[in-house]
């Protein structure tokens, strides 16, 4: 009956605290700051009934019945600061209980013995992080504890020649835990530990203690993020543009110096026209490139001819509207193979065709073509984090590839003019640029792996600032430089 009042009591005061903590105002970060909290729970002795025993016989008396009351309600309060996420010093007031003995002895007589500990400790706490909020923990530290005894005998037991001794004394404690944060504010704790105690009558042990608690931060501080180079004043609001926007890309090649379609190539652009007709609300870029035969001028005007007349085949031959479709020129700045040998040549001089916003991409089925399909993903300046709207994207260009077992991707990187740029910089190094893109990338292929995708049907590549489709002079031709392009390459 004893005990469970105290319980009662006890579990009333934690209760109150609880409630306290709910609703105070505290605005708290998880990595450090200042805490504070109370546990409950139950302790257990050690106690020496051996040497209880040998010093009733060396009275010369027979220990008939020998009991033991070992466990008790026990409970601290303690506050503490916690440094970061694996650190933290806590210090308080701990109550361990009361604990008694009584024997009957031959000749008739009694001895009963009594022992209450409490005291103040200090512990250093590491902390090891299993989620955000959940999270293991072990404590080694100090207790300064009080033991008071007190000693009864009856009949034949002689009386003691002190019957109520106590001690105070420094020790080492131990203990291990759990923690689940309900928010950033609340905590609960489940622990067990265990207090080193010696006695007034020089008696040695153990007293172990299980308790849960609740526990509360306050005041803290978030570990500071690290600084990153501030971007460039903006001139003006870049506007948004539309995501989730798959495309089409079609690749046509060019004999040298011509800017007439090859016949061959009517079987690509008719799989062109199948996808935009699919998808009227789709718009196109035609991308024109060439060698470098010639000079800059010249080709930069021939891959200008080129695009158009894609454009104009696609509005004459297949009715696609003209104002759906827009031309760009390249040149020879971006080329994809070696301008050293003839099959290089033969590659760069090509039509690349983007076609945009198909938001049912994840359903199709690939046929057996020659045209491939592609994702952008689009970053911030400096940055190589992947933007949240395009989390879902990939799932789902996972998922087109899961129903697509033979199709493989191709996740091409590429940077703008301030991407990766540092303190001081103006302009970004083709090493910094080409790192940034390589990042990029692979943090695409890493999203698609977690997603299921085997790595070995994906390659990242980075292209740095080498295959700009814009000049980057705006924020928003900023904006369509920095990207990631998933490629899928159908089979043959």
């Amino acid at each position: 009956m004893k005990n469970m009042k105290r319980a009662v009591k006890t579990i009333g005061t934690l209760g109150l605290v609880g409630c306290a903590i709910l609703s105070s105002p505290f605005a708290v970060a998880a990595d450090s700051g200042w805490l504070a909290g109370a546990n409950l729970g139950q302790s257990r002795a050690d106690i020496d009934d051996t040497r209880i025993a040998n010093q009733l016989r060396d009275y010369g008396l027979s220990v008939r019945s020998l009991d033991d009351d070992d466990t008790d309600i026990a409970f601290k309060i303690f506050g503490g600061y916690k440094f970061n996420k694996h650190f933290a010093v806590e210090g308080g007031y701990f109550n361990l209980g009361q604990f008694e003995y009584k024997a009957t002895t031959t000749p008739a007589g009694t001895s009963t013995g009594k022992i209450k500990i409490q005291g103040l400790n200090v512990d250093a706490v590491g902390i090891l992080p299993f989620t955000k909020k959940f999270s293991g923990f072990g404590r080694v530290g100090l207790g300064y504890a009080e033991a008071k005894d007190n000693f009864n005998s009856t009949g034949g037991v002689p009386a003691p020649a002190d019957s109520s001794p106590s001690k105070r004394d420094l020790n080492y404690k131990l203990g291990l835990g759990l923690q689940y944060d309900f928010t950033q504010h609340v905590g609960l704790r489940g622990e067990y530990e265990r207090y080193r105690i010696n006695d007034a009558v020089g008696n040695h042990g153990d007293i172990d203690m299980l308790s849960l608690g609740v526990v509360v931060m306050f005041g803290a501080k978030a570990e500071p993020a690290p600084k990153a180079a501030p971007p460039p004043p903006p001139v003006v609001v870049a506007p948004v543009r539309p995501k989730g926007a798959y495309c089409s890309v079609l690749a046509l090649t060019y004999e040298i110096n011509r800017d007439v379609i090859q016949r061959d190539d009517e079987e690509k652009l008719r799989v062109l026209v199948t996808f935009m007709k699919k998808y009227p609300e789709t718009t196109a870029r035609i991308e024109g490139h060439t060698d470098n035969v010639g000079t800059s001028q010249e080709n930069m005007l021939l891959s200008r001819r080129r695009a158009q007349s894609v454009v104009d085949h696609l509005v004459s031959n297949h009715q696609i509207a003209s104002s759906r479709l827009t031309t760009v020129g390249h040149g020879e700045e971006h080329p994809t193979a070696d301008n050293s040998t003839e099959e290089g040549k033969r590659q760069n001089r090509r039509i690349n065709a983007v076609i945009t916003c198909a938001t049912d991409f994840e359903g199709l089925r690939v046929a057996r073509e020659k045209t491939a399909i592609a994702m952008e993903v689009e970053f911030d300046p400096y940055s190589d984090n992947i933007k949240p709207e395009y989390q879902i994207e990939i799932r789902k260009v996972a998922n087109f590839m899961k129903a697509n077992p033979t199709v493989t991707a191709t996740v091409e990187g590429h940077a703008d003019k301030v991407a990766g740029l540092g303190a001081g910089q103006t302009h970004p190094t083709p090493k910094v640029s080409m790192e940034v893109s390589q990042r990029r990338a692979a943090h695409v292929v890493q999203h698609l792996v977690d997603f299921g995708i085997a790595r070995s049907r994906l390659s990242a590549v980075g292209f740095g600032q080498t295959r700009r489709i814009d000049y980057g002079a705006t924020l928003v031709g900023q904006q369509e430089n920095r990207r990631v392009v998933i490629v899928f390459n159908y089979p043959k």
